[in-house]
């Protein structure tokens, strides 16, 4: 398919990042700051770590506000040029423990960013998604335009994929009218440095362990499979699918289609990482509070946007292992938890 690219500059002059200091945001933020680039980064730090983002500060303008609260002063400026949004309550445990406040973030805070986009320059607004959005489909693999089966509203654990299909729908209810230029990125198990275990996070989790020699815990059977793709693999094309017209109003899943099997992860970190660990099985009813569900399967269809930019990922597993363990290993102890 042919590309139509925006009017936007490789490196435009005013970029919004919000939730820059968190996992995905400080690595995007690794890719895009140049010297020409004015770019404000808006984050509460709730999971983000200003660690992850010290080294492009004082160049990159960092307000650490709530993003309703901070919209509210930037509507003064003017218009940016670009924005990611991928500020986000994430992680099951997160969304367990805190269930009012993570809806509230997750919807409230993409409405207000909606609204600011449409009043000040419709500017191309890219929008974090998940794959959670597909909820527990028949399908073994999954395409932007499946039908999607969402668990009750009384089981808790379902709770972020509803949010995430309405922050979707906002988004798209925008562009179709507003003529807000949105992008929707599902993103399939994102993995790598600066990444946290705090919240359930699978990889860190079992690196963290693994480091200690410490028993890695694999909830269920472990036969459970997953798609784990490197956050430096993932942030390469958001840029690419934002200033591309051709991806405006439309949804895309980012990840890798290589599934591995839970427990096969786990004794894949403990030989990378020479480990003593060894593999505890645990029970979901003892992991999570009762009427948890999860997916046996989940895998992305990715010819969507391998067919618009050419997305192929090239960061291995077991490089992403070691990368999480060196930067564990040499992280100062902070003083909020990054997601």
């Amino acid at each position: 398919m042919a590309s139509r690219q925006s009017n936007a500059d490789a490196h435009p002059k005013r970029v919004l990042v919000t939730g820059g200091a968190g996992f995905i945001g400080s690595h995007l933020l690794d890719l895009i700051v140049t010297p020409d680039a004015e770019i404000t980064v808006v984050d509460n730090l709730s999971t983000g770590r200003i660690e992850n983002i010290a080294h492009h500060l004082p160049g990159v303008r960092f307000i650490e506000q709530a993003l309703d609260d901070a919209l509210r002063t930037l509507q003064e400026e003017r218009p940016f040029d670009q924005i990611y949004h991928l500020a986000a309550a994430v992680g099951v445990d997160l969304i367990l423990e805190d269930p009012i406040g993570s809806i509230e973030t997750n919807v409230e805070q993409t409405s207000a960013l909606l609204k600011y986009a449409s009043t000040h320059g419709n500017p191309p607004t890219l929008i974090a998604s998940s794959s959670e959005v597909y909820g527990k489909p028949g399908a073994s693999v999954f395409s932007e335009e499946n039908d999607i089966l969402l668990g009750p509203t009384t089981t808790g654990r379902w709770s972020y994929a509803h949010c995430k299909a309405i922050d979707e729908h906002l988004a798209l209810a925008y562009t179709q009218t507003r003529s807000l230029p949105t992008v929707i990125c599902r993103f399939f198990n994102t993995v790598g440095p600066r990444q946290s275990g705090r919240y359930g996070m699978v990889l860190p989790r079992f690196v963290q362990a693994a480091l200690k020699n410490d028993p890695i815990q694999v909830f269920g059977d472990g036969r459970q499979t997953r798609c784990f793709c490197d956050v430096r693999d993932v942030v390469a094309v958001l840029p690419k699918l934002l200033k591309n017209q051709d991806a405006h109003g439309r949804v895309f899943n980012i990840g890798t289609d290589h599934s591995i099997e839970i427990r096969v992860l786990a004794e894949t970190v403990i030989n990378e990482l020479a480990s003593e660990s060894t593999i505890s099985l645990v029970p979901y009813s003892d992991a999570y509070p009762e009427g948890f569900e999860d997916l046996r399967h989940r895998r992305p269809d990715l010819s969507r946007v391998q067919e618009l930019t050419g997305f192929t990922p090239t960061i291995t597993l077991e490089q992403t292992i070691a990368d999480i363990a060196s930067s564990s290993l040499h992280a100062k102890t902070p003083s909020k938890e990054n997601a």
